[in-house]
């Protein structure tokens, strides 16, 4: 599976993927603050993308729930 990198200038950074049903799910990491916001493309618009924004803490919560361990950043 491929995941796309994509910089947001003054954003973050996006990492989205495609089902195999063809659908675009992703994540959006913010820069400032602890906000990550679960994306994926609107059936009912090409161009369009629905968004559920999570603290750091719930997206960790997410991933635990689909099966992923926690990742823990440490400082350099």
């Amino acid at each position: 599976m491929n995941i796309e990198r994509t910089t947001l200038p003054g954003i973050g950074v996006r990492h989205i993927f495609t089902t195999r049903e063809g659908r675009r799910i992703g994540i959006v990491e913010y820069l400032v603050g602890d906000r990550r916001d679960v994306v994926h493309d609107d059936p009912n618009d090409p161009d369009g993308m629905v968004t559920l924004t999570l603290t750091r803490s719930e997206a960790s919560a997410l991933a635990a729930l689909l099966g992923f361990p926690e990742v823990v950043a440490v400082p350099a």
